[in-house]
């Protein structure tokens, strides 16, 4: 993993997880807005870096680095975390192992739960194919879904599909999608996700409630997945913001 640093030093600490397909780069649009109350730590996800060949690892893999960057840089204390898709699985591992403090945690959209076996190789291969093409997309295809949510998205995409092509896709999903989490530790926890996700966001919501009564369940009219990101930082903003008041 690679991690990049934004804000003041002086400030309550956050930490910023990109999702599968993404780089740091998307919570650019974010971190302006918060650099001036929080010293900001975004990281790049192995096999999704910028400018270098790199292999996905595993989730598990990749929550051990987060914590050992907490540990040894931020005294093994987070004020906030927030965790897109992927990185939302992330920092769910974290709070599962409990081996840091994070006094607020977001999982925005996180899988939390494993696909059927018999689901889980077609739905990999479909989604290297489809980040494939997102790589490959071409001024039609802008045309035909121009939306600043789809641009964003297929912006990220050019920058780190080369570092591990398909097969960090492929790898991604399946770490991703084959364990369950068991438990979870924190005192506050939000899980965020769009109407537009829900078939597949609902019953993740569902299973942390199921560990954690008191967890903060939003929904997003008209969202889909990752578009609040995307299209409203500011609104993210104010709800980080809100945390530390």
């Amino acid at each position: 993993m690679d991690f990049h640093i934004f804000g003041r030093p002086d400030k309550p600490t956050l930490l910023l997880l990109p999702g599968l397909g993404v780089s740091h780069e998307i919570f650019l649009p974010l971190t302006e807005l918060l650099k001036e109350d929080f010293y900001i730590i975004t990281a790049d996800i192995d096999g999704f870096l910028i400018g270098k060949t790199s292999r996905f690892t595993s989730i598990d893999r990749l929550a051990e680095q987060s914590i050992q960057y907490v540990q040894e840089h931020l005294d093994g204390h987070l004020d906030v975390a927030y965790g897109l898709s992927l990185g939302g699985k992330i920092l769910s591992r974290i709070l599962e192992r409990n081996e840091i403090v994070v006094n607020h945690a977001i999982m925005d959209a996180a899988p939390l739960l494993p696909l059927p076996r018999w689901l889980m190789e077609p739905l990999r291969y479909y989604q290297a194919f489809n980040v494939w093409t997102c790589y490959h997309w071409t001024g039609f295809w802008r045309l035909m879904f121009r939306s600043h949510y789809f641009n964003v998205l297929l912006d990220e995409v050019k920058k780190v599909y080369p570092s591990g092509c398909r097969r960090a896709v492929s790898e991604g999903y399946k770490s991703v999608y084959t364990n369950k989490l068991l438990s979870v530790h924190g005192e506050d926890i939000h899980y965020w996700y769009g109407t537009k996700e829900a078939f597949v966001a609902k019953p993740q919501a569902k299973h942390l409630l199921t560990l954690c009564k008191d967890a903060h369940v939003e929904v997003f009219p008209k969202m889909n997945h990752g578009q609040l990101l995307t299209d409203h930082p500011e609104k993210v903003a104010e709800r980080i913001l809100k945390m530390v008041e």
